[in-house]
């Protein structure tokens, strides 16, 4: 067997616990025929989420051995071997670590990025940010990824902080980008996130409260399979957690506006996005910048946060009302 399904593994569950039939079936409150059909592979019924958890407790198995991405020897591994931690450290080279985060990031993805802009409109502007060589395999792959990323209907939530991206605009240390480049980027993201209720952008005030490691690592959350992972110190490592009640509340932090830290809404960060164009195209710096998002947006308080004490003096004060989320 394969157990890539709920009756597979189930059967297995059953031949390792040694009990009879009607016992096991008293033992998950359900009847012996019912027990009967799935030990014979017969019913196409699914099992309930409520009938796995009575046997994952029963049996004291992780919860994990029900999910689509245990399966095989994984499965096997997991009702057999005392559980570990759900923390699994993933030490890959360049092509199995971005072979793992399109696996995971397959359907859909939920990332607080560390910096602005992410890798993947990056490299749709700039080749060669990081002077490294790369294998044919490795760019064939890339191009995949962004060729994905790029279509209309791919789901992507992404967080950015507000101080990120007007590094990306403003800075002269530390900034890869020429004005062109910068123009380009930020004109795809619009283009990409415009109208499209498939794609949401976030632009939050890493100031309002104290947030550690959101400026500093990336993070990518899949709710669905329960499982979030983030780039270690070490370049060439990527962690994993696998903690259920964990991988929740980092989303629920992150897609509940109450929670979140103070944010743009993503109906309104577009726009934002479009005035630092702007900016760039005309020549404006940081401060003319934020006195155009300060006068047409609600969330020049925000941006007035990030800003140095001193040009905090020479701008204006934020506008009444300003929003925050």
């Amino acid at each position: 067997m394969t157990y890539k399904n709920d009756i597979e593994k189930f059967i297995e569950i059953f031949k390792r616990s040694h009990l009879s039939i009607s016992k096991f079936a008293k033992l998950i409150d359900k009847d012996r025929r019912t027990v009967t059909s799935w030990i014979d592979n017969i019913s196409n019924i699914e099992l309930s989420l409520d009938t796995k958890d009575k046997i994952s407790n029963l049996f004291r198995y992780p919860n994990y051995i029900w999910e689509q991405n245990c399966w095989g020897d994984e499965f096997i591994k997991s009702i057999t071997q005392i559980p570990q931690k759900e923390i699994r450290i993933i030490d890959e080279d360049y092509y199995g670590r971005l072979s793992y985060i399109m696996e995971q990031e397959s359907n859909r993805r939920f990332v607080i990025q560390a910096q602005f802009p992410g890798p993947m409109y990056r490299d749709t502007a700039v080749k060669k940010v990081y002077r490294y060589k790369t294998s044919k395999y490795i760019e064939e792959l890339k191009r995949k990824r962004i060729d994905k990323m790029l279509k209309y209907d791919y789901d992507t939530t992404e967080w950015y902080s507000i101080k990120s991206i007007l590094a990306f605009c403003f800075a002269s240390i530390g900034n890869f980008y020429t004005k062109d480049e910068k123009i380009k980027i930020l004109e795809l993201i619009y283009e990409l996130f415009c109208n499209n209720y498939n794609k949401k952008l976030f632009l939050f005030d890493s100031h309002s409260r104290k947030i550690y490691g959101m400026e500093t690592t990336y993070i990518s959350i899949n709710i669905e399979q329960k499982i979030l992972f983030f780039k270690s110190p070490i370049e060439s490592v990527f962690i994993e957690v696998r903690n259920k009640s964990l991988v929740e509340r980092m989303h629920k932090y992150y897609s509940s506006p109450l929670e979140a830290p103070s944010h743009v809404n993503f109906l309104e960060s577009v726009k934002i996005i479009k005035i630092l164009q702007d900016a760039l195209r005309y020549n404006n710096d940081i401060k003319q910048a934020y006195e155009t998002i300060n006068r047409t947006t609600g969330y020049g308080e925000l941006f007035y946060h990030n800003l140095s004490l001193d040009l905090q003096k020479n701008v204006s004060s934020p506008k009444d009302g300003q929003k925050k989320n």
